[in-house]
């Protein structure tokens, strides 16, 4: 199933999420996946300066890696496309009208919006102001 292109169907079927858990940001500038893979990140990413791992507060705490910033993670429900145009831009001038920034994570179904733990409900409300 393709997903969605159209901006207006995008809005109307965002659907946002809030995870129960706190996520935090790693980052590891020389790793051996196979000692590290027992972490099953929730998000990787490969930069030149070393490996990003998003990882849950509590597996950080757990195996004593250092982190700055605890987020909360909403899940836009919508079969979004690769191709879709403006949605992005869209929830992020909305959260940015509230002064939140946003760490975003587009896979292949939906787009992941990391916010900061303490304004966590304020984005949650302020993407679900879109819907309408």
């Amino acid at each position: 199933m393709a997903g969605i292109k159209d901006l207006k169907a995008l809005l109307s079927n965002i659907a946002p999420a809030l995870d129960e858990r706190n996520f935090v940001f790693c980052t590891f500038p020389e790793f051996d996946w196979n000692s590290m893979k027992h972490l099953n990140p929730t998000g990787f990413f490969q930069e030149k300066e070393g490996a990003t791992f998003i990882i849950t507060e509590q597996q950080a705490i757990d195996n004593n890696i250092k982190y700055e910033s605890v987020y909360r993670l909403i899940t836009l429900n919508v079969h979004s496309s690769l191709d879709a145009v403006g949605l992005t831009a869209t929830f992020s001038a909305k959260l940015a009208e509230k002064e939140i920034s946003a760490n975003v994570v587009a896979a292949y179904y939906h787009d992941h919006i990391f916010v900061p733990e303490d304004k966590a409900e304020l984005a949650l409300a302020a993407i679900h102001e879109l819907q309408k």
